[in-house]
């Protein structure tokens, strides 16, 4: 199940050599595989680390700060990318950036992996002992 969990990893991974051997926009693959891939870890650090807190309101607070950072680092990453490298580069990295995305949601929903998931919650519940 972990190789689902991380099919997104593994398709901006696999794109590398026919990135390479097409000609394609070298710069945007890079720009927006490294944008993905650091993303991707960063999000999972925080989620883990949300998944600790006991404080509700604190939880929530982490984890739309860990979106909302998310999307701006790939929103400024296809913006570098277009600006480094060119028009066809930024579109690289858009639509690299857009399959995982695609393909991240989708797995999401197979394995139920998201911020919401981890440890039960007690609060609320009556005692069985």
């Amino acid at each position: 199940m972990v190789a689902v969990r991380y099919l997104d990893v593994c398709l901006v991974l696999a794109t590398a050599p026919f990135v390479l051997v097409g000609g394609m926009p070298i710069v945007g693959y890079v720009i927006g595989a490294g944008a993905w891939l650091l993303t991707r870890a960063g999000t999972a650090f925080v989620y883990a680390r949300a998944r600790r807190i006991d404080d509700v309101k604190v939880r929530a607070g982490l984890q739309v700060a860990g979106m909302m950072g998310r999307l701006w680092l790939i929103a400024l990453a296809v913006i570098l990318a277009r600006v480094a490298g060119g028009r066809d580069d930024g579109i690289m990295a858009a639509a690299l950036v857009l399959a995982a995305f695609t393909v991240y949601l989708a797995m999401s929903f197979v394995t139920r992996e998201g911020p919401l998931q981890g440890r039960p919650s007690t609060q609320g519940r009556p005692s069985t002992s």
